[in-house]
């Protein structure tokens, strides 16, 4: 009867235990939730991370600069910034590398209300623009005036942080604002109703990475399969969220209803997809950022971002794409 008993027990616990758990990560976002982030709910909602062995959390950010240092800090497993301020951090001594850059197509862009008629540099000229001093976007802004044909006398400015400058365009106080195409552009049609349109700074020949994926130097060393699982999961949830745009931003919303209104976040993702590949890398799959690309962001920060042109001897010291799944796109002998 004992063993009998015994048996029924194990059978039970063998039905009730859960399965065996995946390794814990958790990935730090740049900022408050917003579309561009959708691939990385989109993933963890299809279990395409549980698939790779990882039990991901996804955690909101303060901004670049504090999940970078909190990716060197080994407080996260991995984040999700600015590459060029993770570039800075790195400089300085920060021990962090990016194992895949998404956004290889600058956001950058000077924007304004559509019904101002705003469309193109010469219109900035006699015009108001609302800036955050010491930002990424005001340190690169000299060098679109330059490409642009444009002076600092052409037009006026007002400064202050993130909240006031999106309050002066709504408000009348400026006409245009520096900010990144699928956000500060969807934060005011949120607030306002009304359409914005970019100047974007590539157009004008300005362009340098933006957001990627970001690891420790130790994890690359000490658990290289992880970052591999991670980046292959991430890449599928990539590639499954430009497919279904509105799964993704459903998925967002399944886990944080709060994220913001869904034709916004869906606009906003949709304006963040072309940014993922420039004309060498439409043909491959996510995070494949070139040798060309790097070195000219790398060049870029020095001359106009204030970053040591001690940079500029090894700009492969900031990205590595040896974790990343193949790609039956990229040939032996490619320029990659």
């Amino acid at each position: 009867m004992r063993k009998t008993l015994f048996a029924a027990l194990c059978a039970l616990t063998a039905t009730t235990l859960p399965a065996q758990a995946g390794d814990k990560v958790v990935l730090m976002l740049n900022w408050y939730v917003y579309g561009e982030h959708a691939p990385f709910y989109y993933g963890k909602d299809k279990g395409l991370y549980e698939a790779e062995g990882i039990d991901l959390e996804i955690q909101e950010g303060r901004g670049s600069a504090v999940t970078t240092q909190a990716v060197a800090a080994k407080t996260v497993t991995f984040g999700y910034v600015d590459v060029p301020t993770m570039i800075k951090a790195a400089v300085k001594g920060a021990p962090v590398i990016s194992p895949g850059v998404l956004l290889q197509v600058n956001p950058m862009s000077a924007m304004g209300f559509a019904e101002k008629n705003i469309t193109k540099a010469e219109d900035i000229k006699g015009k108001t623009v609302a800036m955050t001093p010491g930002d990424s976007m005001s340190q690169i802004w000299p060098l679109f005036l330059k490409k642009a044909g444009l002076k600092e006398s052409d037009f006026r400015v007002v400064s202050g942080d993130a909240q006031t400058k999106l309050n002066a365009v709504i408000n009348g106080q400026a006409d245009l604002l520096l900010g990144y195409v699928m956000d500060q552009s969807m934060k005011i049609k949120d607030a306002t109703g009304k359409s914005v349109t970019p100047i974007r700074f590539s157009d004008y020949g300005v362009n340098m990475v933006s957001s990627g994926i970001i690891a420790n130097k130790d994890t690359l060393k000490d658990n290289p399969d992880l970052v591999k699982r991670f980046m292959a999961a991430t890449t599928k949830a990539v590639e499954g969220a430009e497919k279904a745009p509105r799964e993704a931003v459903a998925a967002i919303l399944k886990a944080n209803p709060k994220a913001g209104q869904e034709a916004t976040l869906l606009e906003g993702f949709e304006l963040t997809t072309p940014l993922y590949r420039t004309a060498e890398t439409k043909n491959m799959r996510p995070f494949r950022v070139t040798d060309a690309n790097m070195t000219d962001s790398v060049t870029m920060l020095v001359e106009y971002g204030g970053v040591d042109a001690s940079a500029k001897k090894d700009p492969k010291a900031f990205y590595t794409r040896d974790f990343l799944p193949a790609d039956p796109a990229t040939t032996s002998g490619s320029s990659q």
